[in-house]
């Protein structure tokens, strides 16, 4: 006659095992969580006036894919995520007017995009330190693509 176990039946048990299971299940969702922010999507809050009326200047919150780090599968027009070639340690969002081989205009003279390289301009040009100040911007400093703006 093969060995029958009984499952587990102290009365603590039965009582605490729907808490138990909801603390795993809060764990397993936060690590998961974490996971996917981390490594693949991350959300960043916006600033300053250089993406208007694309972005405000102040409280939206952007879905950044990570997917697109170094500049992988950027393509001209997509709205990026780098850091800041000006400020050390700063985020900055700006728009891809050009990739590497583009011509682009730059205070009335044509340049051409060199290899590694793209331009950045924000939508608000009034208000946008982009590569008209600093010039082609390395797409190792490419931190992301904005996919959504998740709030508000």
């Amino acid at each position: 006659m093969p060995l029958r176990f009984k499952p587990f039946s102290h009365p603590l048990y039965t009582t605490l095992r729907p808490y138990i299971r909801i603390l795993a299940t809060t764990i397993n969702t936060i690590l998961i969580s974490h996971i996917f922010l981390k490594h693949y999507y991350t959300i960043q809050p916006t600033w300053g006036a250089s993406m208007l009326p694309t972005l405000s200047a102040y409280g939206d919150h952007v879905l950044i894919s990570q997917h697109h780090r170094r500049g992988r599968d950027i393509r001209v027009g997509d709205v990026v995520c780098f850091s800041s070639v000006v400020e050390s340690g700063e985020r900055v969002i700006k728009r891809v007017i050009g990739l590497q081989g583009d011509f682009v205009s730059s205070s009335g003279m044509m340049l051409q995009v060199p290899k590694g390289h793209c331009w950045v301009e924000g939508d608000n040009l009034a208000y946008s330190r982009d590569s008209r100040h600093f010039g082609p911007m390395p797409l190792a400093l490419i931190t992301g693509k904005v996919v959504a703006k998740v709030f508000p």
